[in-house]
C-alpha cells in the first residue's frame, strides 16, 4: 500500500542542518531541565517507598481510592487494581515509616470505604538501598542494549552505519529523558521498559532506511552518497508513516484511555515513537554523509551485503 506517490522527492538532506539544531536545542533544553532539577524525578522503584496491598469485600473503584488519599496528601500514591477486589498502593516514605504510612492508608480506605470492608493484607518496604541498585541495573539494561545494537548493525552493514543508528538511539533517549524531566513525570519501572521499547522501534525503522541505502547503492554505484541516501528515504516514507502513524494511534488510545497505571508509559511511548520517526531520518542516515569516504564505505558495505 503506496500512502505517498512513489515518486515523491523530499529534499530530506539538505535540511538537516536545521533538524540538527532544532535536535541539539531540545537535547540542550532536556539536559537543561535535569541539571536544573538534580537529576530525573525517580519513582517509587527508584527512590524507595511502601507497597500496601489491600483487600475489599467487593471490587473497589480505583478512581475513588485515588481521590481519597489525594485529599489526604498521598496523591502522588501509585495504584494498580489485582484483580476484582484487591489493589496494590505504592506510596514514597523514608525509611522506617514503613507501618505509619501503610496505618495511614488504612485509615483513610477506613473511612471512605468502612472499617468493615478493608483489610489490610500486606505491607513491603523498598528502602533507598534496594531503589539504588535497580536504577543501576535500569541504566545497565539501557547500555547493553545500545552495544548488542552496536554489535549487529556492524556485521550486518558496517561500523559507519552502526555508529549512524547508534547516534539516534542516543539522540532518542536524551530527549524522552528530558521530555519527562519537563513535564515533571517520574521515573519508574515501566519507564525503563518504555524507553527499552523505544529502542528497539526506533531501530527497526532506521535499519529500513538502511536496507534500502545499500539496495540502491547497488544499483546506482557511480550516484553521489547524498542523493542515494534522500532517494532512500524518500522510497521509504510510506512505509515510515502508515508504521508511525499507526502505532501513534494506537499508543494514543492507551494514553487516552488506558488509565492512570500506564498513562507516563504511553505517554514516552508518545514521545518515542515521533523522535524514533523522525531521528531514522534526520539522524541516523545522514551521517553516512559524514567525511569524505562515505561514498566508499556505503558501497563497501553494499559489496559485503
Amino acid at each position: 500500500m503506496d500512502f505517498i506517490k512513489p515518486d515523491i522527492n523530499v529534499d530530506f538532506v539538505n535540511r538537516v542542518r536545521l533538524a540538527l539544531i532544532c535536535s541539539l536545542v531540545a537535547a540542550l533544553a532536556g539536559v537543561g531541565s535535569l541539571v536544573i532539577k538534580g537529576g530525573p524525578l525517580y519513582g517509587i522503584d527508584f527512590a524507595g517507598g511502601t507497597l500496601v496491598q489491600v483487600k475489599f469485600d467487593q471490587a473497589p473503584d480505583v478512581g475513588e481510592i485515588r481521590s481519597a488519599l489525594a485529599e489526604e496528601g498521598m496523591g502522588s500514591s501509585v495504584i494498580q487494581s489485582l484483580g476484582e477486589d484487591k489493589v496494590s498502593i505504592r506510596l514514597k516514605s523514608a525509611e522506617g515509616q514503613a507501618d505509619t504510612i501503610s496505618d495511614d492508608v488504612f485509615a483513610v480506605l477506613g473511612q471512605r470505604f468502612g472499617q468493615d470492608r478493608v483489610t489490610l493484607e500486606l505491607v513491603e518496604m523498598v528502602g533507598p538501598q534496594v531503589g539504588a541498585d535497580m536504577r543501576r541495573k535500569g541504566m545497565l539494561s539501557i547500555l547493553y542494549a545500545m552495544v548488542g545494537i552496536l554489535v549487529y548493525i556492524t556485521l550486518r552493514f558496517q561500523l559507519r552505519f552502526a555508529l549512524g543508528a547508534l547516534a539516534a538511539l542516543i539522540h532518542d533517549i536524551v530527549i524522552t529523558v528530558g521530555v519527562f524531566s519537563i513535564f515533571n513525570k517520574e521515573f519508574t519501572l515501566p519507564i525503563i521498559a518504555a524507553l527499552l521499547t523505544i529502542i528497539g522501534y526506533s531501530l527497526n525503522d532506521t535499519i529500513v532506511v538502511y536496507d534500502r541505502i545499500r539496495e540502491n547503492v547497488r544499483r546506482m554505484p557511480k550516484e553521489q552518497l547524498s542523493i542515494v541516501v534522500n532517494n532512500s528515504i524518500n522510497q521509504t516514507l510510506s512505509r515510515t508513516i502508515l508504521t508511525s502513524g499507526t502505532t501513534l494511534l494506537v499508543v494514543l488510545c492507551l494514553f487516552l484511555l488506558g488509565g492512570e497505571v500506564i498513562h507516563d508509559f504511553s505517554f514516552a511511548l508518545i514521545v518515542g515513537v515521533i523522535v524514533g520517526t523522525y531521528s531514522s531520518i534526520y539522524i541516523a542516515s545522514p551521517i553516512l554523509l559524514l567525511g569524505g569516504r562515505g561514498k566508499a564505505a556505503a558501497r563497501a558495505s553494499a559489496r559485503q551485503g
